[in-house]
């Protein structure tokens, strides 16, 4: 794989934020989010490799609505690994930008969380 280093590099520093938030609130007595994120990554992840191997051998394809859902609901973590592994949806245009801007919309959430515990967003936990 090219470029692993750097890629692990920029995997964790994006899991950063969101870990420190999750910890945050786990810690403050909510620790379900810890396993949604897991288990949304996960499901991400085994997602994606049924689309890859659909897509080998011309099958029924993973509608990418179903992709970008679960990937909106935590398992953007697992999708950005699966993306890798399986060298699946890292070339389509439109895909990555609906991906990357769910993965936008987690970090400026969890910056929020983290820095300005929610009072910017309205949310708090």
């Amino acid at each position: 794989m090219r470029f692993l280093a750097l890629k692990l590099t920029a995997f964790i520093l994006l899991c950063l934020l969101p870990f420190l938030g999750v910890l945050r609130l786990a810690l403050a007595g909510h620790p379900a989010l810890l396993a949604v994120y897991a288990l949304m990554s996960l499901l991400a992840a085994g997602l994606y490799w049924h689309d890859k191997r659909r897509a080998t051998v011309q099958g029924q394809r993973i509608p990418e609505r179903l992709l970008h859902g679960v990937e909106l609901l935590g398992g953007w973590p697992g999708a950005l690994l699966a993306q890798q592994l399986f060298r699946h949806k890292t070339r389509k245009v439109s895909y990555q930008l609906v991906f990357w801007l769910i993965v936008a919309l987690h970090q400026a959430f969890w910056f929020d969380q983290v820095i300005f515990a929610g009072q910017h967003l309205g949310i708090t936990f």
